[in-house]
Order: C-alpha cells, then structure tokens, then sequence
C-alpha cells in the first residue's frame, strides 16, 4: 500500500495503458480521478474500481482544453481534498490512431492536432495541478514519453517529434518546482501493445518489435505498473527530471 491515502489524476484513464495505471494505483491504497475525453470510458473504469472497494472519480477531460484541465483539476479536489499525483498519459497514438506516412504525405492538421493534445496538453495539465501541489507542498508529475524518441523510425514525425518535446518539458519543469517539493519525471515505454481489440496487423508490429530487445516478449500495460508506482510513491522522493525507459531493453539512451 505504497499509496495509501493518496490522490492521483490519470488522463487518457478511461482505455488501454492509462486503464491499467489507474487499476494499479488503487491496489497500492490511492484514490483515482479517470479523466478521459471519452466519458462512458472514464465511467466503465471508475466503475470498475468501486465494484472492487476503491474510489474512483470519472472526469470527463479535454486536455487540450484549459478550462477543462482546471475543471478536472477542481473535481478532484472537490472529490477528495488534494492532488498528489498527475500522470499525463492522454496522447493520440493507439485510441486515437495516428497516420502512419512520411513528412510529406503527413497533413498539417494532423501535425498540428498532434501537438496540441501531446504537448499542450501535458502543458495545461500541469498548470492546472500545481496551484494544489504548492499548496500542500508536494507533488509527482509524471508525463509519458516514448521509446520511439530514441530509435527515430519513419512515418510518424509528428508522434516522435512530440514525445521528445514532453521529455525536454520535464526536465524543465522539474527545476522550476522543485523548490516546491514537487517531482517530475518522464516514462518511456517500449512498443507496447495496449491496443483492446488489436488487429492481426498490430499484433504482428508488437511482435516485430521484440527483435530489438533484451527481453524477448511482447510489451503489455502490466509491465509499465512498476515503474509507475514507484515513481508515485514517497520511495522517489529523490529523483527528478529523469526519464525512465521501460522497453525489455530495446533503447539504452
């Protein structure tokens, strides 16, 4: 129970490796906010943690929105008193797909979208959370990063070029708070396959990625719950700006 009597925030909770943050959150004592901008998603999720005896909240949540982010913000304050945790895993990738072309088959819209939700988004999140944070005098930010940022890889720019963004705004952010007791670090996961109904295609693409690993399985959301605790909880009280790479071995940066 490394989170007992915490609160965390989990965007993008409602579907796949956010879902699964959410689960192992509570199983470590915390109470959950599921924000999600699919809100029967965030529902099904919070729903599922209070049939097993946890709290959860479900927040309907635009990260790209900034009245949203505060609204989610206020919720879980309203909810249960204080943010300990912001895990800012909403992205367009695998729920939200992402075309899969070179640069110059790649719309401006889809760059531009991109952007916006994986790193503006990060960037309203955290400024909706902080106020609280200071407040108390202690928090964890946690953003989600990439493998992809280490191994380039054609076809999709603008998701790369966008994790390698939240990793630079971590490490920023990480001095800007920290005389605050306010932690922020990055996870990458590896090529993971946090699709619900993956297609015999994506299977076959999480498969290939194994080639390039130390540990030669496929990557699921269950693999990253460690790291993801760990960095939640008091034990890293320590570490900041950092970047953890979760992958079965495949990027050594």
């Amino acid at each position: 129970m490394r989170l007992q009597g915490k609160v965390a925030i989990v965007t993008g909770g409602g579907h796949g490796i956010g879902r699964q943050y959410c689960l192992s959150f509570v199983r470590e004592g915390a109470k959950v906010g599921v924000a999600e901008v699919d809100a029967r998603a965030a529902q099904r999720v919070a729903d599922e943690i209070k049939s097993g005896g946890g709290e959860a909240i479900a927040v309907p949540t635009d990260v790209a929105s900034e009245a949203s982010t505060k609204e989610m913000a206020r919720r879980a304050v309203e909810a249960f008193g204080r943010i300990d945790v912001l895990v800012n895993n909403a992205a367009i990738f695998a729920t939200i797909p992402i075309s899969r072309v070179g640069i110059e088959e790649l719309s401006i819209e889809e760059w531009d979208r991109v952007m916006v939700v994986n790193v503006k988004g990060v960037f309203l999140c955290c400024r909706a959370v902080l106020p609280q944070m200071k407040r108390q005098g202690k928090g964890k930010i946690i953003n989600i990063a990439s493998g992809t940022i280490y191994h380039g890889g054609g076809g999709r720019i603008h998701y790369v070029a966008s994790k390698a963004a939240v990793v630079g705004f971590t490490r920023t952010l990480a001095r800007e708070v920290g005389d605050y007791n306010i932690t922020v670090n990055a996870i990458s996961p590896g090529s993971t396959l946090s699709e619900e109904n993956p297609t015999p295609e994506i299977i076959k693409m999480r498969e290939e990625a194994t080639g390039s690993s130390c540990i030669k399985r496929v990557q699921t959301p269950q693999d990253l719950q460690g790291a993801m605790v760990f960095l939640a909880s008091d034990e890293s009280d320590f570490i900041t700006g950092q970047t953890l790479v979760v992958d079965g071995g495949s990027a050594m940066p």
